[in-house]
């Protein structure tokens, strides 16, 4: 008892979280008399799972987008698009957030790069403050549903790892994301279009020059979506294989066709992107071994147990998990949650009937809206520093947004049809 206190006042001091996770899971198995080679055998085997190599290229294209121009192509190609309609910059602000943050797999990165362009815009275009304010802080947490998005693969490896009959396939996830994603945006759209109605005059008409234009400008863009899912649900390529056909065409068209990320700059590009991407799979590593003993000593069994006698309802226990995850994800990042707390709920919710691909949908539904959750959400600090405001005005900006995302999330834990509905199995 005395140790796990120790390894708990070492967290809260500050200690690496691989570190912990790692002492607490050799402090298991010396308990059990496990030679602790274990461990390291865990983390070697990362190498043996092709599909792990899907997270540093996608990663490493990610950067690469957000270093180049690239956003600022996406803003104007979705302005020429949808600026014309009542609202219409709200919705490009919804819909250039959510696809940067899918491909850079970050939304605070989405906050920084977007912001400085979305902000100034809208703020232009006589949107009241307060709603623009939060309406990016909201839209930096989008696209965490939407392919090919690390959490997404993430959840699928660590899933993986559970030996679940069937698997969790990673395209099964890319497909059931898909419609809980653009239901958030549908609804905080709608939202939008309603809030700014008779205050905000639409700035400029459709205009099929514009829009050809825009096109134009981001001709090499506009194929990755379709290289990604289109390799994937075709067959064509594997995710790994697509990850890396990613990575190679974002490098050769942002550094060599267009030029924006000078090679001297490119080894700084690659460092910031394998320095999150360390993080992630030392982390993960470490979580593997944590996982091998909690199953080992039955301890997902055991907690499952004692919730059955006190929670008999399927619904009752949904509601505790999504109080549960809010309250995560205002507390741990992403990756950091994925891998120490997907491992003990999965097989607790499939003894509660629920898919684990929707278990997925759920989880990280609720992380993205912990990003904005207060008192603690990561992004309304992000958005405080950006923006050089006071963190309890970005609270009160983001409060509409936030209630509407709730209501997103209870629709897409209480119908799991709407994350299913396109999965394969």
């Amino acid at each position: 008892m005395s140790a796990s206190l120790l390894l708990v006042l070492a967290a809260l001091a500050g200690a690496p979280l691989f570190a912990v996770i790692a002492a607490s899971a050799m402090l298991g198995f010396a308990r059990e008399d496990v030679d602790l080679s274990v461990v390291a055998i865990e983390i070697y085997r990362l190498a043996e799972m092709p599909v792990l190599l899907a997270i540093p290229l996608f990663t490493f294209a990610g950067y690469l987008l957000g270093e180049s121009q690239a956003p600022g192509r996406l803003v104007r190609l979705t302005h020429a698009l949808l600026g014309w309609l009542s609202g219409g910059l709200a919705i490009v602000s919804l819909a250039a957030c959510a696809l940067f943050t899918a491909f850079t797999g970050a939304s605070g990165v989405t906050i920084v790069a977007l912001g400085a362009l979305l902000y100034p815009a809208l703020k232009e275009a006589h949107y009241p403050d307060r709603f623009s304010l939060g309406l990016i802080t909201t839209s930096g947490s989008l696209g965490l549903l939407f392919a090919p998005a690390l959490p997404l693969i993430l959840y699928g490896v660590v899933a993986q790892q559970m030996n679940l009959d069937p698997p969790v396939k990673i395209d099964d996830l890319f497909a059931a994301g898909l419609l809980p994603g653009l239901l958030m945006v549908v609804l905080l759209s709608v939202y939008s279009i309603w809030r700014v109605r008779g205050e905000v005059r639409t700035s400029s008409e459709f205009s099929f020059a514009e829009a050809g234009r825009a096109l134009r400008e981001s001709a090499w863009e506009i194929p990755l979506p379709l290289v990604v899912l289109g390799g994937i649900y075709s067959g064509f390529f594997a995710l790994s294989e697509a990850a890396a056909v990613t990575a190679l065409y974002v490098l050769v068209v942002e550094v060599g066709i267009r030029r924006e990320i000078p090679l001297k700059k490119l080894p700084s590009v690659m460092r910031e992107s394998m320095v999150l991407v360390g993080a992630i799979l030392i982390i993960l590593g470490v979580s593997l071994a944590s996982t091998n003993y909690l199953i080992d000593a039955e301890v997902p069994t055991q907690l499952f147990e004692l919730i059955r006698e006190r929670i008999q309802s399927k619904l009752t226990f949904l509601i505790l998990l999504n109080i549960f995850l809010l309250v995560l994800g205002m507390m741990l990042d992403i990756f950091s949650a994925l891998v120490i707390v997907v491992p003990i709920i999965l097989p607790i919710a499939i003894g509660y009937g629920i898919h684990p691909v929707h278990l997925g949908i759920i989880f990280l539904a609720n992380m993205q809206i912990g990003y904005i959750t207060p008192p603690v959400g990561m992004n309304l600090f992000i958005s405080s520093y950006r923006f050089d405001r006071s963190v309890l005005d970005v609270y009160r900006a983001t409060v509409p947004f936030f209630l509407i995302l709730l209501f997103a999330v209870l629709v897409i834990t209480y119908w799991p049809g709407l994350s299913l509905f396109l999965v394969s199995s």
